[in-house]
């Protein structure tokens, strides 16, 4: 079997993988990590290690190698904070050296913030379930009526609710 053969046989199930991965960690798209899959599989066809191997194996190998990947970008990848100066000489913060003119500018710093620390909590901390949660609490939805709608009970709703808070928790004490 060719390569060509093999990546058009495996494309779709490795489209769906790295779209799975992608839903976790943003800072890379579907076909980055589809590029970085095809590379491994380059690699490993080149080398023989593929040639006596079941889809599914090789497919499970992507997968562990992507999660990997990521895993390493992710710790090379530096923090920036909007506390700290970035590149300013006299060493100001960027929430000194904003100049807005309105009086509503002054909360725009800690609207970002909170913004930024919402979306850190939600795209890598919720399941599915918990999501839903919190979309119909911002709703206003009462906890009888968000159970009615994920089709579990109250308290199950009560549950995954202090289970938000105590993920929310470990964000704000870093």
């Amino acid at each position: 079997m060719t390569f060509e053969e093999l990546v058009k046989k495996l494309t779709p199930k490795l489209k769906g993988i790295t779209h799975k991965l992608n839903g976790r960690f943003t800072f890379f798209n579907d076909e980055d990590l589809f590029q970085e899959a095809l590379i491994n599989l380059w690699q490993d066809f080149r080398d023989g290690t593929l040639d006596d191997k079941t889809d599914s194996y090789i497919l499970q190998g992507c997968y562990f190698h992507l999660k990997n990947y990521i895993r390493m970008q992710k710790l090379r990848t530096p923090l920036v904070s909007l506390e700290v100066a970035a590149g300013d000489e006299e060493g100001l913060s960027l929430k000194d050296t904003l100049w807005l003119q309105d009086e509503r500018s002054k909360y725009y710093f800690d609207y970002l913030n909170d913004k930024l620390l919402a979306d850190a909590i939600h795209n890598n901390g919720f399941t599915k379930r918990e999501k839903a949660v919190l979309i119909f609490c911002a709703e206003g939805l009462t906890t009888r009526a968000i159970g009615k709608r994920l089709g579990v009970s109250h308290v199950m709703v009560v549950k995954l609710i202090s289970r938000i808070r105590g993920k929310c928790k470990k964000y704000l004490e870093k």
